[in-house]
């Protein structure tokens, strides 16, 4: 294969193409999970998910037979393949070139693919992501395979539970991630304060983010929740809700942009919410901290207080291998306990229900800390712990992203060694 396309996909040249190693890895553990879970192949189009198993997004079908059946290398086929529409040349080049460890060719016409996957050996409909895909798009790839046999299948779940679990390079990403947004929190604190509009505070943040290779969107699994990556809510714009199933609304800009920063100002003595994600080579990083121009009156201080009393509560559960259903039924037990049931990550009829969420190529990853996730959080699994309450006068809350090694959690994120309330001007 030759490669004939060189990219400078990183500062000063440097190459931030996904190792082929990481790859190749991802491709047969995948492989293996095909087989165990009774499917004969798969087809990969989130373009999320291309990302992951190609090492790039490109316009592409992706096919990976399971270990061992007809198409794989091992029963004498050609083993992955990229179908690729466009573009080829970049598709090859993301991949390693010459190293890619799956072959790439152009994708031909839909109505042959079926003949193609035929010429590998493969004789069973592969399945879909349909989870992922939009209805009429795996519509149409379910028609292209009616010269298969068999039914196709859906792999949405199998694909998720394989990237709950993080690879060390992928850890490496989210601590490179996590000390890019240090510095985007070190800036709001040197530029802000009373008077400075919430939208200012967050292009200040943005302008870190960016010049360090931020790509412009993070990424959602849950449709239609797009995300402002950058909630900064000051004072009683802390309490409004919207769309995002979120603790935090925010008034946003205009209608269409309704989350987030907007043109409210900064007013002495009341907090300021700020919720930052940083994205490092997709790969997503969540924290949350209070600032304040001036002082918090001892009722918001108690608030705080309560939700960090409720992080150390969920950590604690999460800590000892426990189910993700049961951190958030004791993490509401205790804010409950302290009076903040009607109040816990918004304000009725807007509650969320939960108190985290997991995090990595998507915001909104599995599993999270809410009821019906019976389940713990796997070793090397990296979530987002954010208990918030929410009044009509603001909001206020804490928020890391943690992995769960073999001895416990571990911040990714800055943790203590970023203030809980930082004060612009006390």
């Amino acid at each position: 294969m030759e490669e004939s396309l060189v990219l400078h996909l990183g500062p000063e040249g440097e190459d931030w193409r996904v190792p082929v190693q990481e790859l190749e890895q991802r491709q047969h553990q995948f492989a293996q999970l095909l087989g165990e879970h009774g499917h004969e192949g798969a087809l990969i189009h989130h373009p999320i998910d291309l990302y992951y198993f190609t090492g790039g997004r490109q316009d592409s079908t992706f096919f990976i037979p399971a270990k061992g059946a007809p198409g794989s290398e091992e029963s004498g086929g050609d083993g992955p393949i990229a179908f690729v529409r466009r573009s080829l040349r970049r598709a090859i080049y993301e991949a390693g070139g010459d190293n890619a460890p799956h072959r790439i060719e152009e994708f031909g016409r839909l109505s042959q693919f079926s003949d193609r996957l035929k010429s590998m050996g493969v004789s069973r409909k592969p399945s879909l992501q349909f989870g992922e895909i939009p209805s009429q798009f795996g519509k149409r790839f379910e028609a292209a395979l009616q010269g298969l046999d068999g039914d196709v299948q859906d792999a949405t779940s199998l694909v998720h539970n394989m990237r709950e679990v993080k690879s060390a390079w992928e850890l490496e990403q989210m601590h490179i991630g996590a000390q890019v947004q240090r510095r985007m929190f070190d800036t709001i604190e040197a530029v802000g304060g009373e008077g400075m509009s919430e939208l200012d505070l967050v292009a200040a943040a943005e302008a870190i983010s960016r010049s360090e290779g931020f790509g412009g969107n993070v990424q959602m699994r849950r449709y239609p929740l797009q995300c402002d990556r950058g909630v900064i809510v000051a004072g009683r714009a802390g309490g409004v809700p919207s769309f995002f199933d979120s603790a935090i609304g925010g008034e946003g800009p205009h209608p269409l942009s309704g989350m987030g920063a907007g043109f409210n100002k900064v007013k002495r003595d009341e907090p300021v919410l700020v919720d930052l994600v940083h994205v490092h080579r997709g790969y997503v990083v969540d924290t949350t901290r209070i600032f304040v121009s001036g002082r918090l009156n001892s009722v918001w201080e108690e608030r705080l207080d309560d939700m960090l009393t409720v992080k150390n509560t969920v950590i604690d559960v999460l800590d000892h291998g426990m189910n993700c259903s049961q951190a958030w039924q004791e993490g509401l037990e205790v804010a409950t306990e302290l009076g903040h049931a009607d109040h816990l990550m918004g304000m009725a009829p807007d509650q969320s229900k939960f108190l985290g969420h997991s995090v990595g190529l998507q915001l909104d990853e599995s599993p999270v800390i809410a009821q019906g996730f019976d389940r713990p959080l796997p070793i090397n699994g990296v979530m987002a712990i954010e208990p918030k309450v929410v009044h009509n006068d603001g909001s206020i809350g804490t928020e890391d992203t943690w992995v769960r090694t073999q001895d416990g959690l571990e911040p990714i994120t800055a943790d203590a060694d970023l203030p809980w309330l930082i004060h612009w001007d006390a």
